[in-house]
């Protein structure tokens, strides 16, 4: 604590120069004096950081609990207890540097006080808490991570309802979920006037086991293993931004139904694996059908506590991380989709500490493309003792909320009671919290269902439908029938509109437009220049075209004509587009000038081609059932399949 001057050979979980640290400590009040370690980030932190960094306003990862304080005192007494457990742990007086450093490295301070702010505001601008809650929103707030304690207390006085109201900000960087609940027991202990038993872990010690451990080479060879041959995201709902500020993130919570937890423990019991791996599965079972898929990725976060030593359990800081896992949900069976999934995920936890880059890179997906999108957080949390004691520390506090961020569009937490369970979901809007909630609950049910009678069912054959949803997705979005008139042709129908509406617009493309009558006169011109070409009722007509305004011209050309026509795809290579024509027997292909098309049969440029374009349509007469087109499927064989 007399220290004079910090040198290199005084870190012992990182190599600096002498020059690099006096900058560090330059950064801390009191110089060396104040400085009691400095060590690198855990590998959830520097990913934490990372997105720290690259918001552009606000931080994802500022949390923020709002409590209900009856009397000043009160506010004296949680303000007094918090410090108390501020100057006990190393990781709540940490500030983390990385300006002008190769690395970023993380400085523990000897001493670091709360900075607590009052905050004056007016009734007459609506509710106090409302007001506070908005002024220290962390999708536009930040907190200075450079300063010791990456904590800030907020209050104010609510005169109208005769309280003070709160508003704790804290990073996620320093605090995980099981710190809070150890914060929020040795400061119960501290308004009790209780002295808490053990002493505090440092967290440098979770450093030294993540940095020291087992070798990044080890790491590497399990991923590679695991992800090697993974060349397709998992994007539920096919979403897959993952750089957001979670600021459009709903949340939803809906606790699992008793008898249910009942039965999921006990079929965890009998397969001998924990009750984790059956919700794991089922979480994977789930994002296979929102994101068709048979085999998931998706992120699992790791409690990082298994590993970190001594004492880990009661220790503060950033203990999770996050990590991929990969999950086969297809024709494998239920039983044995469990034990797989159990035996990958206990592989996964002697990992725990790897970087979630490094795991990434193993993947053959390729950057910026993000491996997943959705993660799955299961936590123990059966919570404090709320014994009458217990309760009589936190009275006159009340929490009123306890907020929770992600950059993640979608991530689904399930809190283990020790007998129960909670379903908590964070999504953007186009996939919904709630529905993510109600869901995995069937998901949950259908697995547990399956495992009791019929174990060997397919686990792409479990449902995550509701008996509603199923019905709508059925038989709802089924219902197409429509009158018209069968005896009519598609061009024959377009030749009416156009003669009803001839001023209405058809079709709209980059600014440009056609109405009714133009894109029928156009249509008719083509039609007459095919026919001059020798095109007969019945003649296939290959498009090599984009989707475009002559591409809806070519078609209805083609159709006047009495003529099948057979869309190309553009971007296919050249040897299956030629398969098409010679397979449907085309003569005439319709395409753009510079177009790159199989050759050898008649080629019509028609932004060159000239056309006598004309209200007159043709007078080709042909069946209702002919034949309108020809569509190429990949095939099951590999080569394409007319239909």
């Amino acid at each position: 604590a007399d220290c004079e001057r910090i040198t290199p050979a005084m870190l012992t979980l990182m190599a600096l120069e002498q020059e690099t640290i006096d900058r560090i400590v330059a950064t801390v009040p009191g110089g060396a004096r104040n400085v009691q370690d400095i060590y690198p980030l855990a590998p959830l932190q520097e990913g934490i950081l990372y997105h720290h960094l690259a918001a552009e306003q606000g931080d994802p990862y500022v949390l923020k609990i709002l409590f209900d304080l009856k009397r000043r005192d009160r506010l004296t007494a949680f303000v007094d207890a918090l410090q108390h457990v501020i100057d006990r742990h190393d990781i709540l007086r940490t500030s983390v540097v990385w300006q002008g450093f190769d690395t970023p490295v993380q400085v523990v301070w000897r001493q670091a006080q709360l900075t607590v702010e009052e905050v004056v505001l007016a009734d007459a601008a609506g509710d106090i808490a409302t007001q506070l809650q908005d002024r220290f929103d962390p999708r536009h707030y930040r907190l200075d991570i450079t300063r010791a304690p990456m904590l800030r207390l907020a209050f104010a006085q609510d005169v109208v309802n005769g309280r003070w109201v709160a508003v704790l900000l804290f990073h996620h960087m320093a605090l995980d979920h099981t710190a809070m609940e150890v914060v929020q027991h040795e400061m119960q202990a501290h308004l009790l006037g209780e002295a808490v038993p053990l002493a505090a872990v440092p967290y440098r010690n979770y450093v030294a086991q993540a940095r020291l451990g087992v070798s990044e080479q080890e790491h590497e060879g399990f991923f590679r293993e695991m992800l090697g041959d993974v060349d397709e995201p998992t994007l539920p709902f096919g979403v897959r931004e993952v750089q957001g500020d979670g600021g459009n993130i709903e949340q939803a919570r809906r606790p699992l139904d008793g008898a249910l937890s009942l039965r999921l423990r006990a079929q965890a019991r009998q397969l001998g694996v924990s009750a984790a791996s059956l919700v794991h599965l089922a979480w994977a079972q789930w994002l296979g059908r929102v994101s068709g898929k048979d085999d998931v990725v998706f992120g699992t976060v790791l409690m990082g506590r298994m590993q970190g030593g001594d004492g880990a359990d009661r220790a503060l800081g950033m203990f999770i991380n996050t990590l991929p896992l990969r999950v086969e949900v297809g024709t494998q069976g239920v039983r044995e989709g469990v034990k797989a999934t159990h035996a990958r995920l206990t592989g996964l936890l002697g990992h725990e500490h790897a970087s979630l880059a490094l795991a990434q890179r193993c993947s053959g997906v390729v950057a910026p493309m993000p491996l997943f999108s959705a993660l799955l957080n299961y936590r123990h949390s059966a919570g404090l003792a709320s014994s009458s004691q217990a309760l009589a520390g936190w009275e006159g506090i009340e929490t009123l909320s306890n907020e929770e961020r992600t950059n993640y569009p979608l991530t689904l937490s399930v809190d283990d009671l020790g007998e129960g369970f909670h379903l908590s979901a964070l999504a953007v809007p186009q996939i919904g919290a709630q529905r993510v909630c109600d869901s995995m609950h069937i998901a949950l049910d259908n697995l547990v269902e399956s495992l009791e009678q019929a174990p060997s069912t397919p686990l792409n054959r479990l449902s995550i439908l509701s008996p509603a949803e199923h019905r709508q997705v059925v038989t709802g979005f089924n219902t197409t029938g429509r009158f018209y008139p069968q005896d009519q042709t598609v061009s024959g129908l377009f030749e009416v509109q156009a003669e009803v509406r001839p001023h209405a617009i058809a079709v709209v493309q980059d600014g440009q437009c056609l109405t009714y009558s133009e894109l029928n006169a156009r249509a008719n011109g083509l039609a007459r220049h095919l026919v001059g070409l020798g095109v007969q009722p019945g003649d296939s007509v290959a498009l090599g075209l984009a989707r475009s305004i002559e591409l809806l011209v070519s078609q209805l050309a083609v159709l006047k004509c009495a003529a099948v026509y057979v869309p190309l795809d553009v971007s296919a290579p050249l040897e299956r587009q030629q398969f098409m024509v010679e397979d449907s027997g085309a003569k005439v292909l319709l395409t753009l000038a510079g177009m790159d098309v199989p050759e050898g049969m008649l080629r019509v440029d028609l932004d060159t081609v000239e056309l006598d374009e004309s209200a007159d349509n043709l007078d080709l007469t042909q069946s209702a059932e002919a034949v309108a087109y020809i569509m190429y499927t990949s095939g099951s064989t590999g080569t394409p399949k007319g239909v």
